[in-house]
């Protein structure tokens, strides 16, 4: 199937009723008609036991995005973070060695330094861009290589092929995961380009509409045991209506995806001109930082990205971002609605410097039009000025 047949079609289980949708499985106790079948679910030979364990509900959505990922198995989590939580714990122990992309996600670095050091894992932040040189940081007990590309707020590409090949030329047991969720499943396929592990945050584009929060780890079959295993033992299931609204977003996404996409480089396009803005980083953008990478690795963008400011002041930056219009500041992204969040990198990074002189803004675009957000961006650069 091609990936518009995929979305339209998967997870849609067979109904009596004639009933397109899989309605929400909303289930704690699961009944055993039989004291046989209770024995079968003791050892794993049922496929519903208990709501923790999965609902048709949560399977049919595995099974969705497992299909769009080219994956074996997936496994839907209560949030994004849970699926990195998941996956890390699946793959590391006390005394492993963590290597992590210095550009990580806030809330994974966060569980590295607050959790995973506790548990006595030792962890190495690299630099993005180091490509085929991160060979120089594997040790004899480095068993995790984690990647995000683009990286959260800074959008550093990755040069994925050449960190892979380095890597399974030094330790081929190293398991290489990546957090995929600004590319989706559409537009970057982490398996065919090496990745053992792939990370969604079903929360952004996957769900859509802003009102659910969840995650997946996508995985072929040799790693799948000790993610299911860590998976079950953490409990980290979503419920039955966040699996349906999932479902629903899916449907969707390759539409919203194109258009948020295209409306995303009419605004990057604009801020490139704008004499406050010192440079525009969105990988999808020519001359970019990381363009022709990502035209190298990726089939297309998705509409996150952000843009550094020249030097201002923190009053001028509120000034700017307290009467914008059409675009909301919040978190999270990937929904219908444009965002706008300042970020300030300087604060985490570890391995490498934020190398602009002025403030960071992070930009989600939405389905709203463009020239709509370009005069509100616009608006509140007039104030930032003023």
């Amino acid at each position: 199937m091609k990936t518009p047949t995929i979305l339209a079609t998967m997870g849609c289980l067979p109904d009596t009723y004639g009933i397109v949708n899989i309605p929400p499985y909303r289930a704690s106790t699961i009944l055993f008609p039989t004291f046989k079948e209770f024995e079968q679910a003791e050892s794993g030979q049922r496929q519903y036991s208990y709501g923790r364990y999965g609902t048709p509900s949560t399977h049919a959505l595995e099974t969705t995005i497992a299909t769009l990922e080219d994956a074996d198995h997936a496994i839907v989590t209560s949030s994004g973070l849970a699926a990195i939580v998941v996956a890390l714990m699946a793959f590391l122990k006390s005394g492993d060695h963590l290597l992590m992309v210095d550009s990580v996600y806030g809330p994974a670095r966060r569980f590295c330094e607050k959790e995973l050091r506790k548990f006595g894992v030792e962890i190495t932040y690299y630099e993005p861009l180091i490509g085929g040189d991160i060979a120089s940081l594997i040790k004899e007990n480095t068993k995790v290589v984690y990647l995000e590309s683009p990286g959260s707020l800074t959008f550093e590409v990755q040069d994925i092929p050449a960190i892979v090949k380095a890597t399974r030329a030094k330790n081929p047991a190293i398991t290489l995961m990546i957090d995929n969720t600004w590319a989706t499943p559409l537009y970057f396929k982490p398996f065919d380009h090496g990745i053992d592990v792939s990370i969604h945050a079903v929360t952004k584009y996957m769900s859509g509409h802003s009102d659910l929060v969840m995650g997946a780890v996508n995985c072929k079959k040799k790693h799948y045991a000790p993610l299911q295993q860590t998976y079950l033992s953490l409990g980290s299931t979503p419920g039955g209506d966040n699996c349906y609204l999932a479902l629903r977003g899916l449907r969707t996404m390759g539409l919203r995806l194109k258009q948020q996409w295209e409306n995303a480089m009419q605004v990057a396009q604009w801020l490139k001109t704008r004499p406050e803005v010192e440079e525009v980083l969105y990988p999808a953008l020519p001359g970019a930082p990381g363009h022709e990478l990502w035209k190298r690795d990726f089939t297309g963008a998705s509409s996150l990205f952000a843009f550094a400011m020249k030097p201002a002041s923190q009053k001028a930056l509120a000034a700017m971002l307290d009467d914008l219009e059409y675009f909301g500041m919040g978190y999270s992204w990937g929904g219908f609605e444009s965002l706008i969040t300042p970020f300030d990198p300087k604060k985490s990074r570890t391995a490498g410097k934020w190398p602009y002189s002025g403030p960071g803004v992070r930009l989600h675009i939405g389905l709203e039009d463009p020239d709509d957000l370009i005069k509100d961006l616009e608006a509140g650069f007039k104030r930032l000025s003023s």
